[in-house]
């Protein structure tokens, strides 16, 4: 910036000769250069050398003229001990201090003796903050005294300070003076500078809002009347502290320009810089037209010095590039600029000052809006600054009020308390940044989306042919009966009605079964209006909870709460269903119980209407804590039981008086509504209508919704069934995203049931509208297809869930077990076998495919795991479930290999819950808003609860690449064609236009590629990392099956966490690392009593099935 300002610019010295602030000091060199090119004169700027009086001779004795004071006030005004003798000749009163400047720690001590606390010392040689101290006891006098006097020889060659009282609460006036050299001299009025941090100045306000007049005029003539006792000329500023009784101190005089003149300048109409140069050149200040009686004042202002500072961090000083930079404008603001420009490096080696943003205001509170508007008006990318904390400063109440001291920030937190700006679109373009470099990183994806146009959105006719207007949402719909009748009113009107109600799982459980759980928020509400009027009628629309919850945020990074709310405001007429695992929540492990309740409250609270309350083993005491906390929130409880296996097989143990037993401890605890939950799609029609026709007779009463999977294609028939049988609701998906693993078809069920009595009261013709928009959203997600070829038959033998079926399937192909995938399958029924025959649905089904894939991979018979157990290293899941964390199954645990396989371990025989602490709440308050700032929400404390790490990795990815729900899918997924434009709203009236221009070349010394975006007409840019360019084939060698001291990795995975090191001694069991494989976890551990020697992996290494961890010798014999 200063070198596009200047005629000429001459580097001083060689490359390398000084350090940045040693060519600042070198005096000689600058004299010779402005010697050689011919210059007439030196201006010493703000600091440095502008107090140096050595600097001042040599530039007169080069024949140069020194703009500033002359050498020997420099002398007697820079040394402050000297400044104050002064004063005291001339009659102005000092606060009372050391006689001189000081070099002993035995002087300050003497001084502090006679005077006592607090003192401030202060470099005696210059002035900026540097080499001064409050202290204000005597025990960190010495080490206060030590600091000041190295910041004072490190800033100004000279450690030796000063010593004063220092006064509580004081305001800081200064009087701007200007002097010729005929000895005149005159005030330019006062400013306030009371507004510091660390003595330097923050905000600076000209002229001082309500300082008595008296006391106003006798600081202005006192100044005057020091000035010109040493003959002064050109420009200095007398410094003032004014205390809480209005007496004013004289503390010292700067013999140059200051940073906040700019404001003296807006309010007087005088350029003081140019005085400055016509002061030097010879002019008299008459001949300027500068004489007291023609210097008046007009209005306020007030300047802000921009910094690239962190508030947040104690004001730590912020290095980088800035990326973006637009500045403010406007009548009355005026920018001093510095570095502040896109692409200037900020290093940190010099003042971290980026601009100087001053205004003019008639009023005083006129100029205080006017600066918070400009400040408002700064775009400033890749570096932190201080603009939130002016923000903050501008209008706290004692600002506004103008009645700052100098310790006003350091006395008042609340100032902290910072709204920063968001970022939007620079954080946006880092994200498009890193997919046009590196593609897509959302786990699970496979290429690109087959559709990449824009979906177009149906449009619904009435039964006249009328086009429907979907402008607003419908308001008519059975959530009307659960806001006006509660959920005993609700439950009572569904089994009046005379038909069969549906529920639409198509935003749930649908694309959680086909697509991998990856339908993102954006491209559920672009449907959302349509959604309501086409159906108003619904049991429920099943939208939340269960899988989706965590994989919004560990995979689509969106805030699952947001995305509720967001659907409840668009879809305000159908009841919204979730999936609760009962004493879990929706984790994968039971929790304490006041987890649950905050967590159901919250939901509540946040548009579920319909719990769906299941547990993984039909416990009905895990069952219950959820079913008394939807109580409690006042939601609609839909008590579950979960079906397992085929009832009509008189081999199982899960048969019809199992289930009526369940049913009958589900209704004591008076549900609302009873949910039958098929996971696996095993319930054939003859037993669903053996299931249903002997609940509805024993309980003719009770609201009957039954849930089931296509997986073995008789989806339809089975629901169908359960409808004539008296079920009051059955669950669907659209035609597009159904089957197969997902729910049956809506049309199909609707077909099926016309003509009776069961119908539904929807419109067929409305269905098939909103299908036309799924089918083309499955073409937009194709990437994370199952492509499943049709119905498998053998789910009846298998039984795994239709949701785990395809999460199973990629998770093989992740762990290389692709190919095996039918041996996958056998092995699920043998594990489940093993295991009891346990029921199955998240997170029970999990450990029977965690158990199965484990088995596969190490190539495990049944009977090698029950002969193996006390040595095998099971995932941690399975461990869990033997352990009881998931709760007690029926029929018992499997013996022995449960006490063989936990090797000692704790074996719970009641609800886990019973164990676990409660939720200290205000704890996790308080560590949330400590590593993420602000104040946490309820929900954002309720996802901690429920996923720590994955809210802890979502919420650091939205720091970094803000908000990407906004973005369209096409381009969350892959980057745009160069030349491509696209728009992304961020918000209703803020719209960003974006195109791709070009990616430019790998940088080999950074790894890292420039991204050109253009964006509302301005080119942007990103730096990116190039993940390809820093890869490294790291090849591992194996672990010798055949020698017992080597340890391998069971399957492939990432060491997530490393829990020794070479040289530590381990005992048989000792955990050794933790590996993590998609959401598996498991915990590697020593196969026998040693030493921990080569030592081959770190933690976040890859590693694959069999690769050498390290090896387990003897200790050496000593």
């Amino acid at each position: 910036m200063h070198r596009q300002k200047a005629d000429e610019a001459y580097v001083i010295g060689k490359r390398g000769q000084y350090t940045p602030v040693g060519a600042y000091l070198a005096s000689d060199e600058i004299v010779k250069i402005a010697v050689e090119h011919g210059a007439q004169m030196i201006h010493p700027g703000y600091g440095f050398l502008s107090e140096n009086a050595d600097f001042a001779r040599k530039v007169e004795k080069a024949g140069l003229i020194f703009i500033g004071p002359s050498p020997e006030v420099i002398d007697a005004l820079g040394d402050k001990v000297s400044a104050r003798t002064l004063a005291i000749a001339a009659g102005v009163p000092v606060v009372p201090g050391t006689e001189g400047a000081v070099e002993k720690f035995e002087d300050v001590k003497k001084f502090t003796d006679e005077y006592g606390f607090p003192i401030i010392i202060k470099a005696a040689y210059g002035g900026g903050g540097r080499g001064m101290r409050v202290v204000r006891d005597q025990a960190t006098l010495k080490e206060s005294f030590e600091r000041a006097t190295s910041e004072a020889k490190s800033a100004f060659g000279n450690g030796t300070v000063f010593v004063e009282r220092f006064l509580d609460k004081p305001k800081h006036i200064e009087v701007q003076l200007l002097g010729d050299n005929q000895g005149n001299v005159v005030h330019l009025y006062e400013r306030d500078c009371s507004v510091q941090r660390r003595h330097q100045k923050v905000v600076e306000i000209a002229p001082a809002k309500d300082l008595p007049v008296e006391v106003r005029d006798a600081i202005l003539n006192d100044a005057v009347k020091l000035a010109k006792s040493v003959n002064y000329r050109n420009a200095g500023t007398a410094e003032f502290l004014v205390d809480q009784q209005n007496r004013y101190y004289f503390i010292e005089i700067n013999p140059r320009i200051q940073v906040e003149h700019t404001i003296t300048e807006e309010i007087t109409g005088i350029d003081i810089v140019a005085a400055q140069i016509q002061i030097a050149a010879g002019a008299t200040l008459e001949q300027l037209g500068l004489t007291q009686d023609r210097i008046s004042t007009r209005g306020f202002a007030i300047q802000c010095r921009i910094t690239t500072e962190d508030p947040s961090k104690n004001f730590q000083p912020d290095t980088g590039k800035i990326e973006v930079y637009r500045s403010a404008g406007g009548n009355g603001v005026r920018l001093d600029g510095g570095n502040g420009f896109a692409g200037a490096v900020i290093t940190p080696h010099y003042d971290s000052m980026l601009v100087k943003c001053s205004v003019h205001g008639s009023t005083y509170e006129i100029a205080r809006r006017k600066i918070l508007r400009a400040l408002i008006e700064f775009r400033i990318r890749g570096v932190k600054t201080n603009i939130p904390f002016l923000a903050s400063l501008l209008t706290h109440p004692t600002f506004i009020d103008g009645n700052c001291w100098t310790t006003f920030i350091d006395d008042t937190p609340s100032l902290f308390d910072l709204v920063g700006s968001q970022n939007r679109a620079q954080k946006l373009l880092a994200y498009l940044g890193d997919i046009a470099v590196n593609g897509s990183s959302i786990k699970g994806q496979v290429g690109e989306p087959k559709f990449k146009g824009d979906i177009i959105i149906p449009e619904l006719f009435d039964e006249s042919g009328h086009k429907l207007d979907v402008t607003f949402p419908s308001t008519k719909g059975w959530r009307n009966v659960i806001l006006e009748q509660g959920p005993k009113g609700f439950a009572k009107a569904v089994r009046d009605y005379k038909g069969c109600l549906l529920m639409d799982t198509t935003w749930r459980d649908a694309h959680q079964s086909l697509l991998a759980t990856r339908v993102r928020t954006v491209d559920l509400l672009n449907i959302a209006k349509e959604t309501s009027h086409a159906l108003g009628n619904l049991y429920a629309l099943e939208c939340w909870g269960g899988a989706t919850f965590d994989v919004a945020m560990r995979f689509l990074y969106e805030d699952p709460w947001d995305r509720l709310r967001k659907m409840r405001k668009l879809i305000p007429n159908i009841p919204f269903q979730m999936l609760l695992r009962g004493a879990n929540g929706v984790a994968y492990a039971s929790l304490p119980d006041n987890a649950i309740y905050h967590f159901v409250d919250q939901a509540k609270k946040n548009g579920v209407d319909i719990f769906r309350v299941f547990d993984a083993l039909n416990d009905i005491n895990q069952l219950e804590v959820g079913i008394k906390a939807v109580q409690k929130a006042g939601g609609v409880t839909e008590g579950t039981v979960c079906y397992s296996g085929d009832m009509l097989n008189p081999k199982k143990k899960y048969n019809l008086e199992y289930y009526i037993d369940l049913v009958d401890k589900l209704v004591a605890l008076d549900i609302d509504v009873l949910g039958i939950k098929d996971m696996a799609g095993v319930l054939k029609p003859h037993a669903a209508t053996i299931l249903i026709g002997t609940i509805r007779k024993k309980y003719p009463d009770l609201p009957i919704h039954v849930h089931t999977h296509d997986s073995a294609g008789t989806g339809v028939a089975s629901m169908v069934a359960c409808a004539m049988a008296g079920a009051d609701a059955v669950d669907a998906a659209t035609d597009s995203l159904s089957g197969m693993t997902s729910q049956p078809s809506i049309n199909a069920i609707l077909a099926s049931l016309d003509g009776t009595d069961r119908q539904t009261g929807l419109n067929p013709a409305h269905v098939r509208a909103l299908d036309t928009y799924w089918s083309q959203l499955r073409l937009l997600y194709s990437p994370f297809e199952a492509h499943l070829a049709g119905p498998d038959p053998e789910v009846y033998e298998h039984e795994i869930p239709g949701g785990q079926l395809t999460n199973m399937m990629f998770q093989a192909s992740q762990l290389g077990l692709g190919s095996q995938w039918l041996e996958t399958k056998k092995a699920y029924e043998q594990a489940n076998d093993l295991l009891g025959d346990i029921v199955k649905v998240t997170p029970t089904s999990k450990v029977v495919g965690d158990l199965a894939q484990f088995m596969v991979s190490n190539k495990l018979s049944p009977e090698d795991v029950k002969a193996r157990a006390a040595e095998l290293d099971f995932p941690g899941s399975v461990l869990e479930f033997l352990e009881g964390m998931m709760g007690q199954p029926y029929g018992g645990f499997p013996e022995p290999l449960r006490t063989n396989a936990l090797r000692g371990r704790r074996k719970l025989d009641k609800r886990p819950g019973l164990t676990l602490e409660p939720v200290d709440f205000a704890a996790i308050r308080k560590e949330l808003s400590r590593k993420f700032g602000g104040s946490p929400t309820e929900c954002d404390v309720a996802s901690y609860v429920m996923y720590p790490k994955v809210f802890e990795d979502y919420k650091k990815f939205v720091a970094k690449y803000g908000d990407l729900s906004v973005l369209p899918t096409k381009y969350f997924l892959c980057k745009p064609e160069i030349g491509e434009e696209f728009h992304v709203e961020l918000e209703k009236g803020k719209v960003l236009i974006l195109k791709l221009l070009a990616v430019g070349p790998l940088s080999e010394n950074t790894g890292q590629r420039e991204v050109f975006y253009e964006m509302n007409g301005e080119v942007r840019q990103a730096t990116v990392d190039d993940k390809q360019a820093s890869v490294e084939n790291v090849s591992r060698p194996k672990a010798d099956t055949g020698d017992s001291s080597q340890v391998g990795a069971p399957m492939a995975g990432v060491l997530v966490e490393l829990r020794v090191h070479e040289g530590s001694d381990v005992k048989k069991g000792d955990p050794l690392a933790v590996l993590s494989a998609m959401k598996m976890e498991m915990v590697i551990s020593a196969p026998h009593n040693g030493v921990v020697a080569s030592l081959m992996v770190r933690e976040g290494d890859s590693v694959d099935g069999s690769d050498l961890v390290c090896r387990i010798v003897k200790p050496e014999k000593k």
